[in-house]
């Protein structure tokens, strides 16, 4: 068992040691995301699916894609669109959370390899999240890449409903090319 599974999943070429459903998932999110003209379209609930992995509510500790419109836009340099993330705390008006879209690829790899020793289980499956909280990620130099992807996000500018990205195909999600940047004008 590889002691870094993100980062030695980007430093090959292939994807051979992901899952086949990862594997799989990825193959038809690059049909969509090749056949779409925008990312938002990657949000809305695919028409042959029974099962939809888009929700209204988020749930601290799994990952997350969704559509974002910062409210305070104007004062910022640039923000994503299309956020890329794990919540670790809810409040009033909406989340925190970590966009790993801020980080370079490696950087994204080597994060995700510490964050995953805060899994609740090493199932790999739809009941494993992870068990953050702002204190902990703080506390240890080990998560020093969180910080700059720590974002509050206000529940009134999403967008769109919640994709939920299963513990199993976290790996995958990762290295897509979901991130949208835009400038301030």
């Amino acid at each position: 068992m590889a002691t870094s599974p993100y980062t030695d999943t980007l430093q090959t070429t292939n994807l051979k040691n992901a899952l086949p459903s990862s594997q799989q998932w990825l193959r038809e999110q690059m049909i969509t995301f090749n056949n779409s003209s925008s990312p938002s379209e990657l949000l809305k609930p695919p028409p042959n699916k029974i099962e939809s992995r888009l929700v209204s509510k988020i749930t601290v500790g799994r990952m997350y894609l969704f559509k974002y419109d910062p409210k305070t836009k104007e004062d910022l340099p640039y923000y994503d669109i299309f956020p890329l993330i794990f919540p670790f705390r809810r409040v009033d008006d909406g989340f925190f959370g970590i966009n790993f879209h801020y980080l370079p690829y490696i950087l994204r790899a080597r994060l995700m390899d510490s964050l995953y020793t805060l899994a609740n289980n090493n199932k790999n499956d739809d009941t494993t999240k992870l068990k953050l909280s702002y204190q902990l990620l703080n506390a240890s130099s080990r998560y020093k890449y969180f910080e700059p992807c720590v974002k509050h996000y206000l529940n009134s500018q999403v967008r769109s409903r919640f994709l939920w990205i299963p513990a199993d195909q976290w790996k995958t999600a990762l290295f897509l090319p979901f991130e949208r940047f835009v400038k301030k004008k």
